[in-house]
């Protein structure tokens, strides 16, 4: 059976690792992080009054599609996932966290953290994975699950017109706040949206299947963002958290714990073609901005490039 390296262990990596595997192709998963998540990460910070959780990345996620809908059952008949009504009619969030569900994925699957792929090379019908410390084995295709910006270089070396198709899907930044309370801060809602710079803020700790300390998950716009880009996260934080007294109505409580995290690549605008596939190189790329920004639109986008990686090994065969 073929082989395959996939960059980028996240739903949409997860997604397409699934089909292939499925029919018995051996895959092999490379990410640059320690662990399961992408941008469905979560984090624990231990606090005086106990650990807080922070899911920092997607704040939950939508069902729509027919198989995601039956993946998403799947998850919840096994207590991975919940709905979330406050965040909307099909919003769900994953139990006890947002990665859980990633975390899942990734448990069938070949999955090798703390790789960061620099490049790919071609070495006659064979892939071989650049960075340091990759592995000396040849693949017989490879897949970027990764955002534009860091797939379009890859690209670029290898397929001129897959690249330009990254180099024209431009991500948002997010900078994003967590911060936990001694007691809670005095507003009934659970989630504030479009206040000033913050396009998003919600009481994590409300949320279904979560406990500990008062927590907060507060999201710059992107607009905002995109000014302070460059700026360091310890003078982001005070911007973030008087953004959010402000918006909930409250004196300036001193958090117990909080930590700042930067987004360069977080809001996609979707190109809409699903996924990308060179047939003759084996090379392909798949992500939420090739269909939409949304967790659900990723993993479509990885079954969708799997579905067309098994058709086009069918009629060479």
């Amino acid at each position: 059976m073929p082989s395959v390296a996939i960059v980028g262990a996240g739903i949409a990596g997860l997604s397409c690792a699934d089909m292939l595997a499925e029919q018995g192709w051996q895959v092999t998963l490379f990410d640059k992080g320690r662990r399961p998540g992408g941008r469905m990460a979560s984090r624990r910070i231990d606090t005086a009054h106990g650990e807080a959780s922070f899911d920092f990345g997607a704040q939950y996620f939508t069902v729509r599609d027919n198989a995601f809908a039956a993946t998403v059952a799947r998850w919840a008949e096994a207590g991975l996932a919940v709905r979330w009504p406050e965040a909307g009619a099909d919003a769900w969030i994953g139990v006890p966290s947002m990665n859980v569900v990633v975390r899942d994925m990734a448990a069938r699957h070949d999955v090798r953290f703390s790789h960061h792929v620099s490049g790919l090379a071609r070495e006659g019908m064979h892939w071989r994975l650049l960075g340091e410390g990759m592995p000396t084995e040849h693949f017989d295709a490879a897949v970027l699950a990764l955002p534009a910006e860091q797939a379009a270089p890859i690209l670029t070396l290898h397929d001129f017109e897959l690249a330009r198709t990254a180099l024209f899907a431009r991500s948002q930044p997010c900078w994003t706040g967590m911060f936990a309370f001694e007691q809670p801060l005095p507003h009934g809602e659970h989630i504030l949206r479009n206040h000033g710079i913050l396009a998003w803020a919600a009481r994590d700790s409300a949320k279904p299947g979560r406990a500990g300390p008062e927590s907060w998950i507060v999201q710059a716009t992107p607009q905002w963002s995109t000014a302070h880009l460059e700026r360091q996260p310890e003078e982001i934080g005070p911007h973030l958290l008087a953004a959010l007294h402000e918006a909930t109505g409250g004196e300036a409580l001193a958090p117990l714990a909080h930590s700042i995290h930067r987004w360069r690549y977080a809001l996609s605008a979707g190109t809409g073609l699903g996924c990308l596939w060179n047939a003759n190189q084996q090379i392909g790329a798949c992500g939420d901005w090739l269909l939409g920004p949304r967790v659900e639109c990723a993993w479509v986008s990885g079954r969708m490039l799997g579905e067309r990686m098994l058709g086009a090994a069918r009629e060479a065969a």
